[in-house]
């Protein structure tokens, strides 16, 4: 018998590398060996299945943040490179269609989403940046909410713009582009780490 966080796990996996519409529920109890009443023994809907198995990926995701931010906290710029570096790995692994199919079908899914890279970015990431901006680390000019808002904030509509970006460049050139080279922008000099040499 298949458990509940079983299920979860490998919905979805399906579900960010097919696209969430075109993977049935038929499809994925076939690929469970298991019937779709199974799933509907956890789920009411296709919509809750979506919906709970995007929250155990970002409640992953979260647990990495907390994980990086307790290892590195004397080091807040530090602490946001490597939130994205470990985001980036999740993202390359979404199709477009996943996300884009959220929009459009599945709203408390996109809503779930849509929250959790405004805590991201809005909380997380500009504090940390503040964080760094008051020990000297970044120009005394720059407006944190700003960068935040800019560069930070759904670096997921970046990357699937028209195109999947990890089609035509590899993680690590998104990486540097994306994130690296806008904090040097916003680095003081007297601040480096082994990402900034």
């Amino acid at each position: 018998m298949i458990t509940k966080a079983e299920l979860l796990k490998h919905a979805i996996t399906m579900f960010t590398q097919c696209g969430s519409k075109h993977v049935t529920l038929d499809e994925l109890a076939g690929s469970l060996g298991i019937s779709k009443k199974t799933i509907y023994s956890f789920f009411k809907n296709k919509e809750d299945l979506v919906t709970a198995s995007l929250e155990g990926l970002l409640n992953e995701f979260r647990e990495d943040i907390n994980g990086i931010v307790n290892s590195n906290g004397k080091d807040p710029i530090l602490c946001v490179i490597l939130i994205y570096r470990r985001g980036f790995e999740y993202l390359k692994y979404f199709k477009p269609s996943f996300l884009f199919g959220l929009e459009k079908y599945y709203p408390k899914a996109s809503q779930l989403f849509d929250g959790f890279i405004e805590d991201l970015s809005n909380k997380t990431v500009f504090e940390l940046l503040t964080r760094a901006k008051a020990e000297g680390n970044i120009k005394a000019d720059v407006n944190i909410e700003l960068v935040v808002k800019i560069y930070f904030f759904r670096v997921d509509n970046l990357l699937f713009k028209s195109t999947n970006l990890f089609e035509l460049y590899t993680e690590e050139d998104l990486f540097i582009h994306l994130v690296i080279y806008n904090l040097k922008g916003i680095i003081s000099s007297n601040y480096t780490n082994q990402y900034m040499e």
